[in-house]
């Protein structure tokens, strides 16, 4: 159990890389934001500690070549998962139905990302699990790639550099930060929370009106006497 937690660590991870902590973590940026192996990795914390970490000279790491990669590769991960989605997807779900394959899922998905595609491939970068998934999903609900690539690329850039750059100020500016990584790791989990926990909110909210609307569309008209 211990180990498992340690290799979930974003400080000991990098202390296990060593001097191939940059291209480990590219590595692992890469894996988590495309490729169905990585959706366990820890990216928000990793990128974070990276940033203070590098504002350090213990570890050797260079801000400016940590921006550039993971930018590189959380773009590069995601059209990745775009890809596999888009040619596995259809063969997938071209079986006969199944319990777990269904071709009204696709459909399902098609539609979903036909009309929440852009606020989903941007929300979705901050949020465990789900930015491993989101991709590989728009890939096979076959989402306008154009509109992909663009909406890749700004919430790339958003997380990727953000979050890194976060972690580099704050390492520069409090001292003994890294006191802290712990808690503050604490705080960057519960804030990805936040964005999903916002979106359900508001289609329990839809789901409702809509509810209202057709009750209220479904009740006859009489006419006063």
């Amino acid at each position: 159990m211990q180990a498992a937690l340690d290799f979930l660590d974003p400080e000991k991870i990098i202390d296990w890389l060593g001097p191939f902590a940059t291209i480990g973590l590219f590595g692992i940026i890469f894996a988590e934001s495309g490729l169905l192996i990585g959706f366990f990795l820890p990216g928000d914390s990793l990128l974070f500690t990276a940033g203070l970490l590098a504002s350090q000279d213990d570890y050797g790491l260079n801000i400016w070549v940590l921006l550039v990669g993971f930018f590189a590769m959380a773009v590069l991960g995601d059209q990745v998962g775009y890809w596999f989605g888009k040619r596995v997807g259809p063969s997938l779900f071209s079986r006969p139905d199944s319990r777990l394959f269904k071709q009204e899922y696709v459909t399902r998905t098609h539609n979903f990302f036909e009309k929440n595609g852009p606020k989903t491939i941007m929300i979705a970068r901050f949020v465990p699990i789900v930015r491993t998934f989101a991709p590989i999903l728009a890939g096979v609900g076959g989402m306008n790639y154009k509109t992909f690539v663009r909406f890749n690329v700004m919430g790339g850039f958003i997380w990727a550099v953000g979050v890194t750059a976060a972690g580099y100020v704050l390492g520069s500016t409090v001292p003994s930060i890294d006191r802290y990584l712990l808690p503050i790791i604490a705080l960057i989990v519960l804030g990805s929370l936040i964005p999903p926990f916002l979106e359900w909110r508001k289609h329990k909210r839809e789901q409702r009106e809509q509810s209202v609307g057709e009750t209220e569309a479904g009740t006859p008209v009489t006419e006063a006497e």
